[in-house]
């Protein structure tokens, strides 16, 4: 059989995409930019699966569908439960049609949610994005991203979508489960870090950033709605990870948000999609449509008068790839036809999906063995746990912590989180994500619940449970996704009934339950799910940040039995416990800590681990001081400062079972020089205590003089230290003069020659020691290139 030239390995990319290129028909260019969203059978039967929120267009003639090719294959194994060996089986049939049965024979790009692990079934479910943040450690997360690249992997995937760069700043958001934290800094080095491993050096996967940029300070913090930001915060605070993961870890997807951003809609604007991202920061990957993204711009946006319109927009502004289907790029000819997009444009986005493809060497191999699908390794799991130990939160403890399992305590489990499985996901793990597809498997077993866990560690005739109350009465899943799915008319009018339980008839269960225990552990919080089908997930807002339902009264009515209690919250946001907190024995924020994490959280409450997680959002006092974050402007507290504003427990707070001394800060210059300096400093750690932990040691940096406002103080360096009791270290950072860079009026970075005090501390409110340093030199603006991290050393 003849081959051209494209089809052969020897030759450059840029040699065999531009003979691809000049092969195909304009249907055949467009195919390449658009992606479908099948039901995929082994035997080739496929079907096309339509959603009224992202999926639509449906057709009975698939393989004259698919005849001009496709882009992307949409969710292949994470859309349906499938045995993961039956669904590579059926991903092959796929690509073999592709491949054999289309006049060029050109692989799709398959992707798969993958920010909690892999969305299929049967792969590792790990702890959520908020658990990532907590655990403070950039190379446990590369590790992350490592073994979901291996699972991946194995079912044929080719593209994540992951991870999440936005920046934590309301947590009444629902999304803020799968977001890394409120600092852009910490954010940016997890993420990249996150790329890296799920990427590898081979740059086997492609990491989709999402979502570009500023989704989490949404008006009111409801799903899709407008963001109010000039540039200039934008770019420090919400633009930073990005930029940080396209230079450092070269990612090779970005996807656009759905919101507007003072009036222009992400997926429509030239200026963050092309300017920014390919011009001035250099990626040179794909930019894949958030699911439905291109529609809204004519259904919801009103910036396109249809379809065809909504995808030149999209397109010309820096689009490449519809997601997940195909029903906006299917009218780009009309929009041809019209003017609104030339071939040339279409050219050059075709030539940057080929090229992704050439690099991914799907050409060559386009299909995965099925023999080889082996998921949930010993490693991943371990992993996991990892993660989940590393990430919880000791909020308080008065004495009671770790619990003696010596002297066999009575102890009682309570909490409509503590025997629920699902409260230990987050909303983009495989069986949560079911929910919204009315696609639930019964019975099955993806975790042991904190209850099963306690039982094994205290003896089971130790543990006695009660439920105490529900969170939800019913997962419902018609709940209207978009406002365009309510009549506008009456949408601000709009009542539903919500699904929370008010019920209080179990809680004297409770009560009896705890009055004979020597100890209560009391499990609330919330459980994820899409658009209210859960209290938190996408699409699942609150206005209040008391737990939901009677999870208060609960807790109120268990501390006033006099048991020592101890509250662990599982959640995907904090709440406010209104003083509750205060009552009890000890306090744990677990978030959502994955398939292990009821046995972690076993562990750290018996002692068999130190609590070493640190808060990445601040927990605010009430509703009323949101959105709080620790980096706000000295002015937010208002004046007089308002007595509702602040947080309870801060960013970088969390308390270990031992205690640490932070002495004898050394900042080696009094002066650095503005082009090329290093603040470098020094200061010495000790274990106090008398068991083993982990310090997370953070440096913040607070801008005493500039031209423009800026926060009161930011992250800039931080480390973990392990240390045995008495042992002491030396710990060594180096922080770039690049690092303090801001916005300037002219929308560039630039550092300011002046006065910077620098901070040293246990949290962003406990600083332990200070000092300043005077930045010598003319202000400059940086280049593309700029050095974006500290450095950090341990002298034990």
């Amino acid at each position: 059989m003849s081959t051209h030239p494209y089809q052969d390995s020897r030759l450059s990319i840029a040699q065999r995409v531009s003979d691809l290129l000049e092969r195909m028909t304009l249907p055949e260019k467009i195919a390449q930019m658009s992606s479908h969203w099948l039901i995929l059978s082994a035997d080739g039967n496929h079907r096309i699966r339509t959603d009224p929120f992202c999926q639509t267009v449906t057709t009975a003639d698939i393989e004259s569908m698919l005849r001009t090719g496709v882009g992307q294959i949409t969710r292949p194994l994470g859309t349906h439960p499938v045995n993961p060996k039956d669904g590579v089986r059926a991903l092959n049939a796929l690509q073999k049609f592709l491949v054999e049965e289309t006049r060029l024979g050109i692989p799709a790009i398959a992707h798969e949610e993958c920010l909690t692990g892999l969305m299929v079934k049967g792969a590792t479910l790990f702890p959520s994005a908020l658990n990532y943040g907590s655990t403070w450690n950039p190379d446990l997360i590369e590790a992350v991203g490592q073994e979901i690249r291996k699972e991946a992997k194995q079912v044929g995937c080719h593209q994540g979508l992951a991870p999440v760069l936005d920046v934590s700043r309301d947590v009444r958001w629902g999304r803020t489960e799968e977001t890394m934290g409120e600092d852009p800094y910490l954010v940016g080095v997890l993420a990249t870090r996150y790329v890296r491993g799920l990427q590898g050096e081979k740059h086997e996967l492609l990491a989709t950033l999402k979502h570009y940029v500023a989704h989490s300070f949404s008006e009111g913090a409801r799903n899709h709605a407008p963001v109010h930001l000039g540039f200039k915060e934008l770019n420090d605070i919400f633009m930073l990870p990005f930029e940080m993961a396209v230079k450092q870890a070269n990612a090779g997807s970005v996807m656009p948000a759905y919101h507007d951003i003072d009036n222009e809609p992400c997926h429509s604007s030239r200026l963050l999609l092309t300017e920014i991202l390919r011009d001035q920061w250099g990626f040179d990957g794909l930019v894949v449509a958030d699911y439905a993204g291109i529609n809204l711009l004519y259904t919801h946006h009103g910036v396109a008068m249809d379809q065809a319109e909504a995808a030149a927009l999209a397109f010309d502004a820096g689009l490449d790839i519809e997601l997940p289907g195909y029903e906006c790029a299917q009218q780009l000819p009309q929009a041809v036809d019209r003017g609104q997009i030339s071939e040339e444009k279409i050219n050059e986005i075709v030539a940057r999906i080929l090229t992704e493809k050439f690099r991914l060497g799907l050409f060559e191999n386009p299909y995965a063995d099925e023999n080889r699908v082996s998921l949930q390794s010993d490693s991943a799991r371990h992993l996991a746990k990892e993660v989940a130990l590393q990430s919880v939160v000791l909020l308080e403890n008065k004495g009671i912590l770790p619990l003696d399992l010596s002297k066999q305590p009575k102890v009682a489990v309570i909490g409509p989180t503590a025997d629920d499985q699902l409260a230990m996901f987050s909303g983009y793990s495989f069986p949560v994500h079911l929910i919204v597809a009315n696609l639930q498997e019964e019975r099955v077993q993806y975790a042991k619940t904190p209850l099963e866990a306690l039982r094994e560690h205290f003896g089971g005739a130790n543990v006695r449970y009660a439920k105490g109350c529900d969170i939800l009465t019913e997962r419902n899943t018609a709940a209207p996704v978009f406002p365009g799915d309510v009549d506008s008319d009456r949408a601000a009018g709009l009542t539903r009934t919500s699904p929370i339980s008010r019920d209080t008839s179990q809680i004297p269960e409770a009560i009896a339950c705890a009055s004979q225990s020597d100890v209560a552990i009391v499990f609330v919080g919330d459980l994820a799910g899409l658009f209210q089908t859960g209290t938190v997930g996408e699409g699942s807002d609150t206005d209040s940040l008391r737990l939901p339902g009677a999870q208060q009264q609960l807790l109120r009515a268990v501390l006033a039995t006099g048991t020592p209690t101890i509250i662990v919250v599982t959640s995907g946001r904090p709440y406010a416990l209104n003083g509750l907190e205060d009552q009890a024995a000890a306090v744990l924020m677990a978030f959502q800590p994955g398939q292990e994490g009821a046995e972690a959280i076993a562990d750290l409450l018996t002692g068999k681990a130190c609590p070493s997680g640190r808060l990445v959002v601040s927990i605010p006092k009430s509703v009323g001081a949101v959105p709080y974050y620790y980096n706000h402007k000295l002015k937010s507290a208002g004046t007089p400062i308002a007595y509702h504003f602040g947080s309870k427990y801060c960013f970088g707070y969390g308390l270990s079972y031992t205690r640490f001394d932070y002495n004898g800060l050394k900042i080696e210059q009094d002066s650095v020089n503005i082009d090329d300096g290093t603040i470098a400093l020094s200061f010495t750690l000790e274990n106090k205590g008398a068991r083993e932990g982990c310090e997370v040691v953070q440096v913040y940096v607070r801008d005493v003089y500039a031209s423009l406002v800026r926060p009161v103080k930011e992250l800039k360096a931080f480390q973990r230290v392990a240390l045995r009791p008495g042992q002491r270290a030396v710990v060594r950072f180096s922080i770039p003069v690049d690092m303090l860079n801001f916005t300037n009026m002219d929308h560039q970075r630039t550092v300011e020659a002046g006065e910077f005090e620098i901070m040293v501390g246990a949290s962003s409110s406990d600083i332990k020691l200070k000092g300043n340093v005077i930045v010598v030199g003319e202000n400059r603006v940086l280049g593309r290139h700029w050095r974006m991290e500290s450095q950090s050393q341990v002298e034990l």
